[in-house]
């Protein structure tokens, strides 16, 4: 039975809760009045980016090096 390490389960779900916030700010700044705002709305997205995808990449390694693949 092979077990994965909980730190790529923690990292994939950082991942997942970063591209729900990526999801969230283009529905906002789509609608054009965001609710909390355009700066801070684009302040978001641009953080939530790039750290999704590095907890994403990190969550397949971790768990690629867990399985020994």
């Amino acid at each position: 039975m092979n077990v994965v390490n909980p730190k790529s389960y923690f990292y994939l779900g950082v991942a997942c809760v970063a591209f729900i916030a990526v999801t969230g700010c283009i529905f906002e700044l789509s609608s054009g009045d965001a609710q909390l705002g355009l700066i801070p709305t684009i302040i978001i997205l641009s953080l939530s980016v790039p750290l999704g995808l590095g907890t994403f990449i990190a969550a397949v390694k971790a768990g690629r090096s867990e399985s020994g693949e």
